[in-house]
């Protein structure tokens, strides 16, 4: 996840209000995703990198472009196709006449916000150089490190239905992306609504507008460290990562870093939802996009329709959630609490059929093909 120097928090009420007018605004570009959207402004603000795993023209190149516009970050797309090398992305030193020097001469990786489009189609030594990039913040070149500016976030696009000419990520690559998630079909009144504008705009291109200024990202960023988390909290986590190793139908099942993705986005969720601890809902609403890239389903079972997603579902029906009470920091008094789960139901990806019913369950990306679900 992303390191940052000291940087002066907001108040979680301010950012909360900032994540709300940035959700307001990428609304008017993407329709009928807000769920979605909320998670990936989840991923950004605990400071980690996301994957999207959906069908082509869903809008997941036209969600990246849009959070870089209305977060005010610098942006870069690299097109990942089989002939593309490591330097292609991170840059590479080039003889200078003039100087009869060699100078090095950046990639698309330095940027603020990088969408790896179609990540699952570059063979695996470009994929390492991401890897680096995204855990380290660093790239290597010519035995020459150069740092990536602050900050730095990979939206990265795979299509999980195509297989011919892809690579599988590695466990160790997946597990670096704090979040996986998918969009899906919208419902026929979104679809109507993309094509309503797109009449209304009499133009292909659309953007949306700037919402934060420069350093407001990090403050927000530094804001999601002041939410509360209670011991409670806290153990909840970790008996839900500790059952997808136990599980029966698991060879093999989160690791500790899935607990500290878990505690930060719980963290960053409950930021964008106006408080300042974490309670119980939270948690659950992250499980799927936190847990089901991290869970390997044994290979017997492949063909038995069991999926990460029905693993994680048994997971938080057999793990008791503490009170919500026991959320609230012990100065603050218990009351009632209003704002438990959002109303669209307990999934915590919208559209999520498209990763989630898979033969083989957890859907390494290009591995195997998917049946869409329309949902409208």
């Amino acid at each position: 996840m992303t390191q940052h120097s000291p940087v002066q928090p907001l108040p979680v009420a301010d950012a909360s209000r900032l994540a709300t007018r940035i959700l307001d605004e990428l609304e008017r570009a993407v329709v009928g995703k807000r769920r979605a959207l909320e998670q990936v402004l989840t991923g950004i603000l605990a400071g980690g990198h996301v994957l999207i795993e959906d069908l082509p023209g869903l809008g997941k190149t036209l969600t990246a472009r849009s959070f870089a516009q209305a977060l005010g970050l610098p942006f870069s797309r690299a097109q990942f196709t089989p002939d593309l090398l490591p330097s292609d992305l991170t840059g590479s030193e080039v003889f200078s006449q003039a100087t009869g020097t060699f100078e090095f001469r950046q990639g698309p990786i330095f940027t603020g916000l990088l969408l790896a489009d179609e990540i699952n189609r570059t063979p695996p030594k470009t994929q390492a150089a991401l890897l680096e990039a995204m855990q380290e913040h660093q790239v290597t070149v010519e035995g020459t490190t150069h740092q990536l500016p602050e900050p730095f976030h990979v939206l990265a696009t795979a299509n999980p239905v195509e297989t011919e000419g892809t690579y599988p990520l590695p466990e160790a690559q997946l597990d670096r992306f704090l979040l996986r998630l998918a969009f899906g079909y919208p419902s026929v009144d979104d679809e109507w609504g993309i094509l309503e504008r797109r009449l209304g705009r009499r133009q292909e291109g659309q953007s949306v507008d700037r919402v934060l200024a420069d350093g407001e990202l990090l403050g927000m960023q530094a804001a999601v460290e002041t939410v509360h988390v209670s011991e409670a909290i806290g153990r909840y986590a970790v008996e839900i990562v500790q059952a997808t190793r136990s599980h029966s139908s698991v060879a093999m099942g989160a690791s500790p870093r899935g607990s500290l993705a878990f505690i930060t986005t719980a963290r960053a969720w409950a930021l964008i939802r106006g408080r300042d601890y974490v309670i119980p809902e939270d948690i659950k609403d992250l499980a799927h996009p936190v847990l089901g890239h991290r869970i390997l389903i044994r290979p017997e079972l492949w063909l038995q329709n069991i999926s990460t997603d029905s693993v994680v579902d048994d997971v938080l029906a057999s793990v008791p959630a503490p009170s919500a009470d026991g959320a609230l920091p012990a100065d603050e008094p218990a009351q009632p609490t209003t704002d438990l789960r959002p109303a669209d139901g307990a999934r915590s990806v919208e559209g999520a059929d498209p990763v989630g019913r898979t033969p083989v369950g957890r859907t390494p990306v290009g591995r195997t093909s998917v049946e869409p679900r329309d949902q409208a």
